[in-house]
């Protein structure tokens, strides 16, 4: 790509600088352009933030900021590329078939002999073709078309072949993965979830995919039900994996093959932690809850027994967990794991005598009071300001908030839940 001398001083000189600032009092010289230079410097703040081994990568292009903002973190890609190598094995070519900004596909693609990159705008090709070189990535092929026709032409050349593999037709090397992450815009430009709705469908595509490879990848909504999600791929899904970072849910990957499975591996992971455990499609139970050091490590064995929602003699300590886990929803087996209770069936909030290393915010419990004006007035006695959470609560925390007349913010932290014998409870925390 083209970047005149005068860009590229400008961009080196104020990198560090508030692009809002520079926006307003740059001064217009001949050969500057004035806004990429901002896009170069806002897309490098970010990447500062968000992929570190980016940033610190010279000759980086980077695109506007929405998509800077879009793309996927250095630790979400990370996560995808370990994966990768653990279901379709080292060597072989990998595919991904919306390709877009590339974070994904130069993360995965570390871990094959060949990589191809489809992606339909132009531009972004060009930008990615850039950006992988300056990786030291001289093993991707981009490819500016269409994903579903790219899968027709293979199709169509794998049936014209003896051959019975599908192969990557710049080396001839069989293709071990495929990764999508079909757009979630409509064509008003609106934001979609239903993967029918995305583009391209992959739902659509599935047996052309596993067609062609026998292992795909598909980055999701997290805003989507997994389970429902599983069950309309009817059996192809082998892996769930819930993947937060910061306890904010960002994504959904489904691993899909060739088999056909009333089982599937859930795994949640924020961050550092990781929860994996298997989901029958059919009786809807989970069992086999095991704390993993990474994504396809072993780990320490969890049991799967019908958890008590009685509370613990006497209840110290409270635990909410994090985005994946809450996302998952295997709170009975988290009970049986950590030998902790729910403060109620449907509170998602456990209780325990002793602290445990919880995949999730700990609290250490000041008291528990019911919804009596006298009990409220002595539970929160000396309390002006708080955070507020619901769970399993008639009240809204904005509603319940203004009934209890605090202030936002401070070191207590409410609870307003419903205990297991029905009652509405407000347990006051701090946290641990």
């Amino acid at each position: 790509m083209d970047i005149s001398s005068q860009t590229s001083r400008f961009i080196a000189a104020h990198r560090n600088q508030d692009v809002r600032d520079l926006a307003l009092s740059a001064k217009r010289v001949d050969g500057l352009d004035l806004p990429f230079a901002l896009d170069q410097i806002a897309g490098w703040q970010t990447a500062c933030r968000k992929l570190p081994q980016w940033a610190e990568t010279d000759g980086i292009v980077y695109p506007p900021h929405i998509s800077m903002e879009q793309c996927s973190s250095q630790f979400a890609a990370q996560y995808k590329a370990g994966i990768a190598r653990r279901v379709a094995g080292a060597g072989g070519a990998m595919v991904d078939l919306t390709g877009g900004f590339g974070v994904d596909c130069s993360y995965i693609a570390r871990g094959f002999s060949r990589a191809v990159y489809v992606e339909r705008q132009p531009h972004l090709c060009e930008l990615a073709a850039h950006n992988f070189r300056a990786l030291g990535l001289p093993h991707m092929d981009v490819i500016n078309g269409d994903a579903e026709d790219w899968l027709r032409g293979v199709v169509d050349a794998r049936a014209a072949s003896a051959d019975s593999a599908a192969v990557d037709s710049a080396t001839a090397v069989p293709i071990a993965l495929i990764y999508l992450d079909p757009a979630r815009r409509d064509a008003h430009g609106g934001r979609t979830y239903a993967i029918a709705d995305c583009t391209p469908d992959v739902l659509a595509l599935k047996d052309r995919l596993l067609a062609v490879s026998p292992h795909v990848m598909v980055k999701l909504s997290p805003m989507l039900d997994w389970r429902k999600t599983v069950a309309d791929f009817n059996g192809s899904v082998g892996e769930v994996h819930i993947v937060s970072t910061g306890n904010e849910c960002k994504e959904l990957l489904l691993v899909l093959d060739r088999g056909s499975h009333d089982a599937v591996r859930v795994i949640c992971v924020n961050d550092g932690d990781v929860f994996g455990y298997v989901h029958d499609m059919k009786t809807g139970a989970d069992s086999d809850g095991v704390v993993l050091a990474a994504a396809g490590e072993k780990g320490s064995q969890g049991g799967s027994a019908e958890p008590s929602h009685a509370a613990p003699e006497q209840p110290r300590y409270l635990y909410e967990p994090n985005a994946s886990l809450m996302k998952g929803g295997c709170f009975a087996l988290l009970e049986d794991h950590y030998g902790m209770r729910q403060i109620g069936p449907n509170s998602h909030l456990l209780i325990s005598g002793t602290p445990p290393q919880f995949p999730g915010r700990g609290f250490v419990i000041e008291t528990i009071a019911g919804m009596g004006k006298k009990e409220l007035k002595r539970a929160l006695a000396g309390v002006d300001r708080a955070n507020i959470a619901v769970r399993n609560f008639p009240l809204t925390a904005v509603q319940l908030r203004r009934k209890l007349k605090l202030a936002d913010g401070g070191d207590v932290y409410l609870f307003g839940t419903t205990s297991v014998d029905g009652r509405h409870v407000i347990v006051r925390t701090v946290k641990q």
